[in-house]
């Protein structure tokens, strides 16, 4: 009895342990941005659903070195430090630029790439030849990417700049005539600029940096454990076997023995004071209002003819009108945006056409959003005219009225009565769509509160005043729809 006791007792205590020391490890959640592109982590050409990059083959190797499995987890770049310390992500290794005001929001890994900027030209390119001489040149622009060492270089030497979410966009812009150059980190321009003929370097790569991978600040633990993982692959030499493999390897990484994040000794950027920032907000909101006005003035030109024309037009004419309505309804505006000012382009330089279709961020944003909305308008048109009695048509033809003059005297006013408050919300909707512009280089409002916010600016405050903003403009024509509504007699 005594030993069966005993055997009880150690089934009790030993066999959950055995249980849980055998159940698999939970897999680490690695966050990162395959938007981003090359080499970093971007989708196989041979096989879309996979990702291959240097940071795809430093991850594997890491699940190795801790004994544990990591999986991907698809975040944007821009929100990467957000989703970490909301626990989304374990840690986030996406190019991540160690710099002051991240080491005050996240806890970073001794570093595991040192990479430098590359300037980059059209190959005609004759004006300047270094950053330096940049300085000197009025009219120039340069694009980089938000929240880099390269924007913050050229914020300090006072060259103008033109942001972008992404490098791909960067090229395309400067191949295409847009840009003056380009300022990214040099795995980039290897990935992207180096293979185009039309591009070069000019200059040397300048300002060192280093890449480490970010984790939560109260998880050390797992800090320590990448750091001292990290610390082998290098000593065994299987980080330079990977950076090889991707052509990244050069003399800076023999850096890597000796650097430490504790390298970087430059204090914290400061806060922004509302002063510096509300006139920088107030310019955005005075730039969406104006895309908005614009866009909707576009809108409406466009949408009567095609309303018209599926009223009242011969059949191929219904006919078009209906596929304009059904396609631009159909797609999304940001596809939209993206084909109007880089489709455009490529179709431009592809083809040497007669007529140039580059055009600039705010004429392409003004065009997409025209087009688009002009599919809506045209609908609510249509149907306001349409609920107007036929027995209008015929009383205005007992009159001996033509058929355009009983439009224009007796249709259309009673039929603005039904149209106007639907677009009025459409006109608050596209209002508030005006954010997708970002994605084709507009800084507008939306655009400059992720900008300083990203620059070490408060989220909370610079949120709420971004928010009052929008509702400063955005509530007043909530009232006009409501007073449209009685004014008009239309009950809701």
């Amino acid at each position: 009895m005594a030993s069966n006791a005993l055997f009880a007792n150690f089934f009790v205590l030993f066999v959950p342990f055995v249980v849980v020391s055998s159940a698999p490890a939970q897999p680490l959640r690695w966050g990162a941005d395959a938007e981003g592109g090359a080499p970093y982590i971007f989708k196989d050409p041979q096989n879309p659903r996979h990702n291959i990059g240097f940071e795809v083959d430093l991850a594997k190797v890491l699940a190795r070195e801790l004994g544990r499995p990591i999986a991907f987890v698809q975040k944007d770049f821009k929100n990467l430090f957000l989703d970490l310390n909301r626990g989304d992500i374990d840690f986030a290794m996406n190019g991540l630029e160690v710099t002051p005001d991240r080491k005050a929001k996240v806890r970073f890994t001794r570093p595991y790439y040192i990479y430098k900027l590359q300037l980059v030209v059209r190959a005609a390119e004759k004006r300047f030849q270094t950053l330096d001489e940049c300085k000197d040149l009025p009219g120039l622009t340069l694009g980089t990417m938000e929240e880099t060492a390269a924007e913050r270089l050229l914020d300090r030497l006072g060259i103008a700049k033109k942001n972008y979410d992404g490098p791909v966009e960067c090229y395309q812009d400067l191949v295409a005539g847009r840009l003056d150059g380009v300022l990214l980190d040099l795995p980039m321009a290897q990935s992207y600029a180096k293979p185009n003929p039309r591009l070069r370097y000019t200059g040397a790569p300048l300002a060192e940096g280093y890449y480490a991978i970010a984790v939560k600040k109260d998880n050390e633990p797992l800090a320590a454990a990448l750091d001292a993982a990290l610390d082998r692959l290098l000593a065994g030499g299987e980080l330079e076997r990977i950076y090889s493999r991707w052509n990244l390897w050069n003399e800076d990484q023999e850096k890597l023995r000796l650097a430490a994040v504790a390298d970087i000794t430059a204090e914290a950027q400061g806060g922004f004071t509302f002063a510096h920032y509300f006139t920088y907000l107030v310019e955005g909101a005075y730039l969406t209002v104006e895309i908005t006005l614009v866009s909707m003035a576009l809108a409406i030109l466009l949408a009567l003819p095609i309303a018209l024309a599926r009223l009242y037009g011969p059949a191929w004419l219904r006919g078009l009108a209906m596929l304009y309505v059904e396609f631009f309804r159909g797609i999304p505006v940001l596809l939209l945006l993206y084909f109007l000012y880089y489709g455009l382009a490529g179709i431009s330089e592809q083809y040497d056409l007669w007529i140039d279709l580059r055009l600039n961020p705010f004429t392409a944003a003004i065009l997409g959003f025209g087009l688009n909305y002009a599919a809506y308008e045209a609908e609510i048109y249509r149907a306001g005219i349409s609920a107007i009695p036929q027995g209008q048509w015929e009383a205005a033809a007992s009159l001996g009225m033509s058929s355009p003059l009983t439009f224009r005297r007796v249709i259309l006013p009673q039929a603005i009565r039904n149209i106007l408050p639907p677009m009025t919300n459409d006109l608050v909707a596209l209002f508030k769509d005006t954010s997708l512009v970002s994605v084709i280089g507009v800084v507008e409002l939306n655009k400059r509160f992720q900008m300083l916010t990203k620059s070490g600016g408060d989220w909370v405050e610079i949120g709420l005043v971004t928010a009052c903003l929008y509702l400063v403009m955005s509530v007043p024509l909530g009232y006009l729809s409501r007073y449209l509504e009685r004014r008009w007699g239309v009950k809701s």
